[in-house]
């Protein structure tokens, strides 16, 4: 006995198959609109092409191992974050209050200052944890790579753990170090540098010529009260000992100026022009210096297993600053001024 066959069935079970198998391939698929968390909301990083304030031109870099000393602003944004003019976006840095030597964690997430005497502009948040002065004031900035919870805390807009404090004889070096490369420092030091030119006057030799010319003095003054008492016929000796007195005081004139003002002007015209240099870098590689040198019209020279790329010498710091803005505009961030060797 045969049973009906309904053949409606098994297309109804492949058309209800196919429709489960399809839901399930919809669920699998997250929503295109989930918020990026994570490590991964860091990136990707933007470095961003140069540009110009003023005569400098400033080139972002991510550079691993940023580490700088300038001086640090107010300005705006939220939370503990930063506005850097070469480092990536986003980034992270310990910023150092060189004061008090306190030390916080900030994002770095904005370009700027638009100022060349500024290094760093932090956000209101960021100066009151770091505890400065309305104005801003010296700070240290050193790119690190903090753990994701402090990442995340300073992402949505809270605070990291204060830093160690920095200690005392570091806050002298990085003090020292903001004075060296500080373009307002030349003019204190310009009355120094004027004070240079000083010895070649003849004033500081006058004396070296009187002190002759009154030991000679005395002799003829001795030598007056005996005329007298040769009665008339010694005035007309009297200028035959006069004349011989001028010779001899005219005589070891020439000598002391002849020996002291040739040496003096010889190496005080030497150090007013190479008192200062510019360092821009040193380097393991001759031919890696000579082709910086070469860039920035420098010279190179040779310190122990080193090649350093230096430009000047220049006769105050006025003009070594211009050659270090000169340095730092291409790139070479730790360039400083120093004194001629």
């Amino acid at each position: 006995m045969r049973f009906p066959v309904n053949h409606a069935l098994p297309l109804a079970a492949l058309i209800l198959l196919g429709a489960g198998g399809a839901h399930a391939a919809d669920r699998r698929q997250p929503p295109p609109d989930l918020p990026v968390t994570g490590p991964a909301a860091d990136y990707p990083v933007v470095v961003g092409e140069p540009f110009t304030i003023g005569n400098t031109v400033w080139t972002p870099v991510d550079q691993l191992n940023y580490d700088a000393v300038g001086q640090a602003i107010v300005g705006e944004g939220s939370g503990v974050t930063g506005a850097h003019k070469t480092l990536p976006l986003p980034s992270y840095v310990e910023v150092t209050a060189l004061d008090s030597g306190r030390t916080i964690l900030v994002r770095i997430e904005r370009r700027g200052p638009m100022s060349n005497d500024a290094l760093v502009q932090l956000s209101p948040d960021a100066s009151a944890q770091l505890g400065l002065a309305p104005g801003g004031g010296p700070v240290r900035v050193r790119r690190v790579n903090p753990p994701e919870q402090e990442r995340a805390l300073l992402r949505n807009g809270g605070r990291a753990p204060d830093r160690m404090a920095t200690p005392e004889g570091l806050l002298k070096v990085l003090r020292r170090k903001l004075v060296d490369q500080s373009p307002l420092v030349p003019p204190v030091a310009l009355p120094a540098t004027s004070a240079l030119p000083s010895p070649p006057p003849a004033t500081s030799d006058a004396p070296a010529v009187t002190k002759p010319a009154a030991k000679t003095k005395p002799a003829p003054a001795k030598a007056a009260p005996a005329q007298p008492a040769a009665a008339k016929p010694p005035l007309a000796a009297a200028p035959a000992p006069a004349k011989p007195s001028l010779k001899p005081a005219a005589k070891p004139a020439p000598r002391p100026p002849a020996a002291s003002i040739p040496a003096r002007p010889a190496t005080g015209s030497t150090a007013a022009r190479n008192a200062f240099v510019v360092q821009v870098a040193a380097f393991s590689s001759e031919a890696s210096a000579r082709k910086v040198a070469g860039q920035l019209g420098g010279s190179v020279s040779q310190a122990g297993k080193f090649w350093r790329v230096r430009l000047g010498g220049y006769s105050n710091r006025a003009q070594a600053a211009a050659a270090l803005e000169k340095a730092k505009g291409a790139g070479y961030r730790d360039a400083r001024i120093q004194s001629a060797e």
